[in-house]
């Protein structure tokens, strides 16, 4: 009995910790996000391609951008991805932890010298059937 509670303390954690690995970015995702009390709206797609991630971030105001540094590690998936309004260019970076088929954290973007933190939330879209 004893070993049986000893192999359950030594291997449990490492179980937990192995189940949030494969937390499972793969999809698109419908994300708001508020900053100077403006809400906005994203789309972050994430494909895999082998044991790489990469994908496209899309906002209603300006074209679709390549997500840059696509990376997943413990359950969390960080990326960058240049946004451009109208002749402005920035590079808006994001940590966002996945939970099933929610997802959230933070971007932050370097916007006049000054940097600037936000929350960000969304859900993943459904599979639309074909």
């Amino acid at each position: 009995m004893k070993a049986i509670l000893s192999a359950a303390l030594v291997f449990g954690p490492c179980g937990r910790a192995q189940a949030q690995d494969k937390a499972d970015p793969v999809g698109t995702w419908k994300c708001e996000d508020e900053i100077g009390g403006q809400k906005r709206e994203s789309t972050p797609t994430v494909e895999k391609d082998g044991d790489k991630f990469a994908g496209t971030m899309a906002w209603p105001d300006t074209k679709e951008a390549e997500l840059a540094d696509v990376t997943v590690k413990g359950g969390e998936l960080t990326f960058s991805a240049e946004r451009e309004v109208v002749d402005n260019k920035c590079t808006v970076e994001y940590k966002l932890k996945v939970e099933g088929d929610k997802i959230g954290g933070t971007g932050s973007v370097d916007a006049g010298g000054e940097k600037r933190d936000f929350d960000i939330a969304g859900q993943r879209e459904k599979a639309k059937d074909k």
